[in-house]
């Protein structure tokens, strides 16, 4: 244990030295003595973004005024970004749509889901989803007269060869938002449609992370958001991705006029929008939506395979780090070892998580808890190196190793 130290500084320098996408960090604008490994739930600012929200502020709106909603470029915004999304989850121009929040996306493409499978009595979901996708099944359910059964992914397979003639939908995340495992969206994918039944995968903690095939996988329906790995800011647009098969067929349970094949012939009756731009609903959010738009430049010339190789060559490290450091101090790694199951965040268990993210936030390392025991360490290959998290580990040895900590600190607010 007295040369673990120096063996880890040592692997953590000759990464970060090879690291071919180290001037990435370049384009964030990071505060200075901050290890930030929260970018799995709001990614830092892009460099890109004051510059453009102050032209969009200024400019397009204190000038141009409502004209911006042609001259700039705001009503084609949706769409526009949308496809820069697409790009980022393996869709085709024409399939995305940026705006609205995740949970208005996500009931849009539950909604739509089941209504192209009637006399499906079944809707699927994950019972470790994030909480708004469960909430939105059974609210889903409710309104079609459905019953929500609740599988886990390594049951799926087996689930749906049995009953998956009676499943609308399949709906799941390739993440766990709490312990960062992986799943196989090609095996549930293929494993749905044998049943017959559509696939709806939310990628808020994979889009940005890692590459995706949504196009290659067949996959039917797909939510995300734009503050995590993409990096659009607190409350960035989602989007929404509808495989073009389905563009024909989509009926969408919101059916609001910029949906409309013509919103400003303000027409007594909805007449859908041809495409995915059926989906659209309200004026879209323009300040967000190109506060992400700017964010998104973050990627230009990115090739997210190397992403995806130095997401797991960091997470690896942070592991190998909790096995030297960390082994005798009661913290386990919870997120899957085997690099195929592990996506871009490290889970470990404590019993006192709330109090040792404190702790490490007072010291300079910015991390999550989620209940009742994780403390969550995110990773982004664009900004984070394994210096940092070496720093974390050792920072987090000393608060555990010296009680360095409240084991029931007051809350902060509202927010973990």
């Amino acid at each position: 244990m007295t040369t673990a130290p120096t063996a880890l500084d040592a692997r953590a320098a000759r990464s970060d030295a090879d690291d071919v996408l180290a001037p990435l960090a370049e384009r964030f604008l990071m505060p200075d003595g901050v290890v930030y490994l929260d970018g799995n739930s709001l990614g830092p600012l892009p460099a890109a973004v004051p510059p453009a929200l102050a032209d969009v502020v200024t400019r397009q709106w204190g000038t141009d005024l409502i004209h911006s909603w042609n001259a700039n470029g705001w009503w084609d915004a949706p769409l526009r970004v949308g496809d820069t999304i697409g790009r980022l989850i393996g869709a085709a121009p024409g399939q995305t749509v940026a705006g609205d929040s995740t949970s208005v996306q996500m009931f849009t493409a539950l909604g739509a889901a089941v209504a192209q499978s009637p006399g499906r009595p079944l809707l699927v979901t994950d019972p470790g989803h994030f909480p708004t996708d469960r909430y939105l099944a059974e609210a889903v359910a409710r309104r079609q007269g459905l019953e929500v059964r609740y599988v886990p992914p390594a049951r799926l397979e087996a689930f749906l060869a049995e009953e998956g003639e009676a499943v609308a939908a399949v709906s799941c995340s390739p993440v766990d938002f709490r312990t960062g495992e992986l799943h196989d969206m090609a095996v549930i994918t293929e494993a749905a449609h044998r049943a017959g039944a559509l696939a709806v995968w939310d990628l808020c903690h994979a889009a940005g992370a890692m590459p995706l095939h949504l196009d290659a996988l067949q996959v039917d329906f797909a939510v995300g958001c734009g503050y995590k790995f993409l990096n659009g800011g607190p409350g960035a647009p989602a989007y929404l991705y509808v495989a073009r098969r389905h563009h024909a067929s989509l009926e969408t349970p919101l059916t609001g006029w910029n949906g409309h094949a013509d919103p400003f012939g303000m027409g007594p009756r909805y007449t859908p929008a041809p495409g995915v731009a059926r989906a659209r609903i309200g004026t879209p959010p323009i300040l967000s939506l190109l506060a992400l738009e700017a964010a998104l430049t973050v990627f230009d010339g990115v090739d997210l395979a190397e992403v995806r190789a130095k997401s797991l060559s960091l997470t690896d490290f942070f592991l190998h780090c909790t096995t030297e450091l960390l082994a005798p101090l009661c913290l386990e790694a919870v997120t899957p070892a085997d690099p195929a199951r592990r996506a871009g965040h490290v889970a470990l268990r404590h019993p006192h998580a709330h109090g040792l993210a404190r702790a490490l936030a007072e010291r300079g390392v910015i991390v999550d808890m989620r209940p009742p025991d994780l403390l969550r360490f995110g990773v982004n290959a664009l900004y984070t190196t394994h210096r940092q998290l070496l720093t974390a580990v050792q920072r987090l040895r000393d608060i555990v190793r010296d009680a360095a900590y409240d084991p029931t600190p007051p809350a902060p607010g509202p927010v973990t």
